[in-house]
């Protein structure tokens, strides 16, 4: 997919205009700031560096390039008041902290807020808390951790599973916090709980997710 496609609750498929024409490179993730415009990050099949670019969807359908030069474009996340996002590169290991323009959307200077030791794991998909904890799942890790405004890590949830893709907070109150993880490039036998969700009650309320205003 080298572009935004658009399904209608009526199940209508509307495919958006292709972006980009290299099939080497493809759409990873992405998230809904507070005005209701989408994001979604790409990254190149063999994840070389600086391939990637974020994608922001207006809710008007049109679209712009707000950042360039990710490699493995991940997990997306707003305050709610928009003023500032957080956003993971798991190619470069990092979660950068960053303060979008409210008119055009462009990311502008990326600060690094986390940086993972490699042998952690790799930053990837994220989602923020009702306290402005920001909760990292950890490819690779067999974790989700979660940092404090301040970026120092204040929690860390194991998950009987080792890549651990994204997690969301759901269930009564935003209370529970739900956890995918991956079978990819895994044999048979490996990793037996990998490609469950898991769920945790990790003792602080998450947000309700932000929506498409298209």
């Amino acid at each position: 997919m080298r572009g935004f496609t658009c399904v209608d609750p009526d199940g209508t498929v509307r495919p958006g205009p292709e972006l980009w024409s290299d099939p080497a490179v493809r759409m990873n993730d992405g998230g809904c700031d507070p005005a209701g415009a989408f994001y979604c990050g790409s990254m190149a099949y063999d994840a070389r560096p600086g391939a990637g670019s974020v994608h922001r969807l207006a809710p008007d359908g049109t679209t712009r390039v707000v950042h360039r030069g990710a490699t493995i474009s991940n997990g997306l996340v707003w305050a709610p008041d928009g003023s500032e996002a957080h956003y993971a590169d798991t190619g470069t290991g990092t979660v950068f902290r960053l303060h979008p323009d409210p008119e055009t959307g462009d990311f502008g200077t990326l600060e690094p807020w986390v940086r993972v030791n490699p042998a952690d794991g790799g930053p990837d998909g994220i989602t923020r808390d009702a306290e402005g904890g920001i909760w990292v799942a950890l490819w690779g890790g067999s974790a989700v951790r979660r940092y404090a405004p301040d970026g120092t890590l204040a929690a860390v949830v194991e998950v009987g599973a080792s890549q651990v893709s994204a997690c969301a907070f759901g269930g009564p109150g935003y209370r529970e916090l739900y956890i995918t993880t991956s079978r990819q490039d895994l044999a048979p036998h490996e990793d037996p709980g990998a490609g469950a969700v898991f769920r945790a009650e990790p003792g602080v309320r998450g947000l309700p997710p932000l929506p498409y205003a298209g």
